[in-house]
């Protein structure tokens, strides 16, 4: 995989945090720990992105129907014991 050289720009607290991040053992450099928030970002937001995706399918997919609890535990006992 390509890499790319990026110039960043942080506060004194944030390079601070960073650093303590790396003492800790966290993490072996700086790259690393910004990567790493990065690809979390990536997986947040896809897990957004699925559960926007499922709501959209959930307002396409009708009107709601009544839920009788008991029905339900009634049928989940039938099939699973």
């Amino acid at each position: 995989m390509a890499t790319v050289r990026k110039t960043i720009t942080v506060t004194d607290q944030q390079d601070g945090w960073i650093k303590a991040q790396i003492e800790a053992g966290h993490y072996t450099n700086d790259s690393e720990y910004i990567r790493d928030l990065i690809r979390r970002e990536q997986e947040r937001s896809a897990e957004v992105d699925a559960i926007r995706a499922a709501l959209l399918e959930g307002e396409a997919s009708g009107k709601p129907r009544a839920f009788d609890p008991q029905a339900f535990k009634k049928r989940m006992l039938n099939v699973h014991g």
